[in-house]
């Protein structure tokens, strides 16, 4: 894959380039290079090229699956002897300064967030450092390729696989005593949890938290969930894994009942249906992320239900953005909120409305779609169903 950066290009005014201090967990910095290491590395971005600065350790690698044009090891430009005599953060700034005098390069723009003891440093050293309030990165980030449409539908697949052995799960339970048993046991929230991770190992991904949360649990929209499921309780089920090889993401929220809703989930499943739907309707390019959440909280609000919108310190009822972007990030650009901006073809995004009172529990559905030249494509397959018989 080769992103086009023209956009950070003319972002750069009269600086000379634009450099990244940060590890692979930092999505900018894997797009930027190429690249993931668990330690910080430097990227530089050049109109001529793409460089980095790696540690002896990590350089072998570096060559072989990053997008660099160059790779020197941190230690062409004395770093060990810089950190004995000046100290990890201003030796560290003399062995970047180092290098990017290397590179002809004596001002930099840098993202809002770079580490302002290596800027001090570098600017101690005759470097003009320039955060740029913009994240320009994040914008390019934002409109996905054909590759990039692919890996995320990669993950979504190993979603969907996921979701159903949580189903299948909770399908296979009986109920005794108002409360969902496995085998014997008690079907708790860590059990279907271990389904789903399981599972998603298998396809290849992995995920460092999922959202299996019944009853007043499930009316936190971020509750992770714990302990036994109840029958004629709404689950919710939201799973977000991460694909281990490409580093893409995927997402997606189902609620699921075993037993006898209540006459309120029953209500509340149906007309979260509509908003999802009238979320859909509105989901084309030239549209914003906020005539989305827009079309979703009118639905609720016709039907009595509170928002967000019309009440920002609600804590009952519609109490979330409508969704985000997802890509090497769960939630990247663009929004889909009341800020939300412009959806642009290519721009991959979820749509999750939901409504929650710990008085009744909590439903949430959730689809991921792209942005296409003409509406919409849906990334899901997996049904959209309350009661699991």
């Amino acid at each position: 894959m080769e992103p086009d950066f023209s956009a950070l290009t003319e972002s750069l005014g009269e600086a000379d380039g634009y450099l990244i201090e940060a590890a692979g967990d930092d999505s900018n910095q894997v797009y930027l290079s190429g690249f993931d290491a668990p330690d910080n590395f430097h990227t530089l971005y050049t109109p001529e090229g793409v460089h980095l600065l790696v540690s002896a350790l990590e350089y072998g690698r570096a060559v072989k699956e990053s997008r660099a044009d160059t790779v020197t090891r941190r230690a062409t430009y004395d770093s060990m002897e810089n950190y004995k005599e000046y100290g990890p953060v201003v030796g560290n700034a003399k062995t970047v300064a180092a290098f990017l005098a290397d590179k002809g390069v004596e001002s930099i723009a840098v993202p809002s967030d770079f580490p302002v003891g290596t800027a001090d440093a570098l600017r101690e050293d005759g470097v003009t450092v320039e955060p740029q309030p913009e994240d320009v990165i994040k914008n390019i980030r934002a409109v996905k390729s054909d590759e990039e449409l692919e890996y995320i539908r990669d993950a979504q697949d190993a979603n969907e696989a996921s979701m159903q052995a949580a189903e299948d799960l909770i399908r296979a339970a009986d109920v005794e005593g108002g409360v969902l048993y496995y085998e014997g046991e008690p079907l708790t929230s860590e059990r279907v949890k271990e389904e789903i991770e399981v599972t998603l190992l298998r396809h290849g991904c992995a995920l460092d938290e999922t959202i299996v949360a019944c009853g007043a649990d499930a009316a936190d929209p971020h509750n992770r969930g714990s302990g036994p499921l109840e029958a004629g309780e709404a689950i919710i089920i939201d799973i977000f894994p991460r694909d281990k090889e490409t580093k893409y993401n995927g997402d997606m929220t189902r609620t699921f009942v075993k037993g006898e809703p209540s006459d309120e989930i029953r209500e509340w499943f149906e007309l979260t249906e509509r908003a999802l739907q009238a979320a859909f309707d509105a989901t084309k390019p030239g549209a914003t992320g906020a005539d989305v959440h827009d079309a979703v909280c009118d639905v609720y609000e016709e039907a009595g239900e509170n928002t967000l919108r019309a009440d920002p310190n609600a804590d009952t009822g519609f109490i979330h953005s409508t969704g985000h972007g997802v890509g090497l990030d769960v939630h990247e650009y663009p929004n889909v909120s009341q800020v939300g901006e412009e959806l642009k073809p290519g721009h991959v995004i979820t749509i999750e409305p939901g409504l929650y009172d710990p008085e009744i529990g909590g439903v949430r559905i959730e689809d991921m779609v792209v942005v296409t030249e003409d509406g919409f494509e849906n990334f899901n397959d997996y049904p959209v169903q309350l009661v699991v018989e």
